[in-house]
């Protein structure tokens, strides 16, 4: 076990990966290694196989040092591969079981805005900026769900100043602030900012389309 542990740890993913399934363990080791394998596959993005073994980890007994990552990784793997309620009932057992962390509420929050259930969003969102004010991510999110739902432009912006505040250089949140001033209809502050996320993000879709829709309004 601790030749596949120091290959995973040294990013060697498909080695460790060749050293644990090649290992005859005990039963009551077993969960441990279920684990290692499941880290290997979502390294390798091997989700299906990641899954399988990630589900051992937390249905098991045995679990309780490693059940809290496995569930996280699990609600990711869910997350990217658009299983949103999946997702969600993850991180939901998370923050259940007594796991709360502003990255257990900004996670769950990811999962209920792409099922369209924004009032549950912007709560947990909430809870992770209240538990850690300084949570980028949970900022970013709350203040572009806030900006795209157009209800509270002026707090959405304030939300997404203080991420690009702590981040001035990610694409995502400066995509996100320009977003929140063109809500605002202060279009040459928006413009600033999402040719700056364009600059450095220039394959993304999303921010692409932010600023057409921008030189559609300053065109009239």
């Amino acid at each position: 076990m601790e030749e596949g542990i120091r290959l995973y740890n040294e990013g060697k993913y498909r080695d460790a990966l060749d050293v644990f399934l090649n290992l005859d363990v005990e039963t009551d080791e077993y969960t441990e290694l279920a684990y290692h394998l499941g880290l290997c596959y979502t390294k390798l993005r091997q989700y299906d196989e990641a899954v399988l073994y990630l589900e051992q980890v937390v249905t098991s007994d045995e679990a309780f040092a490693t059940a809290y990552q496995s569930r996280m990784i699990l609600g990711y793997i869910y997350s990217i591969t658009e299983r949103h309620r999946l997702a969600e009932f993850e991180f939901s057992r998370l923050v259940e079981d007594g796991y709360e962390s502003p990255k257990a509420y900004a996670a769950l929050a990811y999962t209920q805005y792409h099922q369209k259930n924004v009032a549950a969003a912007v709560r947990n969102l909430q809870k992770a900026i209240a538990m850690d004010p300084d949570n980028v991510t949970a900022l970013n999110n709350i203040g572009f769900i806030l900006a795209e739902e157009g209800s509270n432009p002026d707090i959405a912006l304030r939300y997404c100043r203080r991420a690009v505040d702590r981040s001035p250089e990610n694409p995502s949140y400066l995509d996100s602030l320009g977003w929140a001033y063109l809500k605002c209809g202060r279009f040459s502050e928006a413009r600033g900012y999402l040719k700056k996320a364009l600059r450095l993000r220039p394959d993304d879709l999303e921010i692409q389309n932010h600023v057409r829709v921008l030189e559609k309004k300053e065109a009239g």
